[in-house]
């Protein structure tokens, strides 16, 4: 018996290893997200950008991202290569791609440069929440949770860089944004390996793709899952310029306090991943991806409220929609896994994804002509209202189906 209880413990001590140094990896990787983004006011002036190239230069992450995960779902690329060597490779190009941004582009040479980077992180996430998943069966929405919750903090980091060096050069955000995702290509190559649980070949067969819009459970998943993405990326792409303008609104900080201040926003979604998980494997994925996206909405709207201070109050209500805006966003995919055919599992993940990073483009490209529209930002994030609570409508509808009980273990 003892034998028995120290092998436990051993695969449980290996799994929760592995998922440390995933993590580790996903973070470095993806400071490339929004590198540009951070340093958006200085590339505008660097590259005389309009306000179409501005926004594009925002989406070219999000084109690319589609692109690539929709060209990898059609080849299967990740049943062909290894998944440590995929995630590595794809790490090196998208370092690679960020980097070019240092040889003085122009602005189309600037977006090229985004939309591969883009590309090359769809080579990264989806393949680094499937090899993690094949260390869980028990704890995987915590563990899924962690992953998004890596992603958050990579995606943050640029505005950390630009913080700290806010003195120096964009170069700096730039070049060091590419330095911590070679290292994470780094790890993935030496440290990433599948678990006991594997897949199989999770195939994308686009003559399937009707039958992930005619089952009603399928259905709703992915409306809470478009929902969600319409308020998340948007948000984080966002996020720097609103608090800008609300910080001079106040009559405090500085550029770099601004960033700062965005860092520790977005950063704070780690605890919204990690509670999400927590919370999906025991009330059920629907009650938590809805209560999530109740609270984000209304963070939403509270913004606009709260846009002239007191500091401490705006701080707060951001801090909150940080954590709710990302923590239920492990929970789509993996209730997609447990409600679709295990025979097209793949291609109902492929469909969410793509049409989820898709929507995000256009969330993206109307939030600053939004602002415009309505005289400033104050209440730019209105717009991305309707998205979660709708998604909320659909997760709480998908809870009343039969089917629901398939997910998190009969916890619906």
């Amino acid at each position: 018996m003892s034998a028995v209880n120290d092998s436990r413990q051993g695969a449980d001590s290996e799994r929760w290893r592995v998922l440390s140094l995933l993590c580790l990896a996903v973070v470095l990787s993806l400071t490339t997200w929004f590198s540009a983004t951070a340093i958006l006011p200085e590339l505008k002036q660097e590259l005389a950008l309009g306000s179409d190239a501005e926004a594009w230069l925002t989406n070219g992450v999000q084109v690319g991202f589609v692109l690539g995960a929709l060209a990898a779902s059609l080849v299967n690329l990740p049943d062909l290569v290894r998944l440590s060597r995929l995630m590595a490779a794809a790490a090196l190009v998208a370092a690679l791609a960020n980097a070019s941004l240092l040889v003085h582009p122009d602005a189309g040479g600037a977006i090229v440069a985004r939309i591969v980077t883009g590309a090359a992180l769809a080579g990264v996430y989806p393949p680094a929440l499937k090899l993690v998943a094949t260390w869980f069966t028990r704890d995987r929405g915590l563990a899924l949770g962690a992953v998004i919750g890596a992603l958050t903090i990579g995606s943050a980091l640029p505005h950390l860089f630009r913080a700290a060096l806010s003195a120096l050069d964009w170069r700096l955000v730039v070049a060091a944004a590419s330095l911590a995702t070679a290292t994470g290509a780094l790890l993935f190559l030496l440290f990433a390996r599948e678990g006991p649980y594997p897949f199989g070949r999770a195939v994308f067969e686009p003559s399937r793709i009707g039958q992930v819009f005619r089952e009603k459970p399928l259905l709703l998943a992915n409306l809470g899952y478009l929902g969600h993405m319409w308020e998340l990326y948007a948000m984080w792409a966002w996020l720097l310029a609103y608090t800008r303008a609300a910080f001079e609104a106040q009559a405090i900080g500085t550029a770099a306090t601004a960033s700062l201040a965005t860092f520790v926003v977005v950063t704070s979604g780690i605890l919204g991943c990690l509670l999400g998980g927590y919370l999906s494997d025991r009330i059920g994925r629907t009650l938590t991806t809805a209560g999530m996206m109740i609270v984000s909405g209304g963070c939403a709207v509270l913004m606009g409220l709260v846009f002239t201070g007191p500091l401490w109050l705006f701080m707060l209500v951001a801090i909150v929609w940080g954590i709710s805006v990302i923590g239920d966003s492990a929970q789509f995919s993996a209730a997609v896994t447990e409600l679709a055919d295990r025979r097209f599992v793949g291609t109902a993940l492929s469909v969410q994804l793509g049409a989820g990073f898709a929507l995000t483009v256009l969330a993206i490209w109307l939030t600053p002509r939004f602002a415009d529209l309505i005289g400033g930002w104050r209440w730019a994030f209105l717009l991305l209202v309707p998205g979660p609570l709708l998604g909320a409508v659909a997760m709480l509808w998908l809870r009343n189906l039969p089917e629901s009980v398939n997910m998190a273990g009969g916890l619906r």
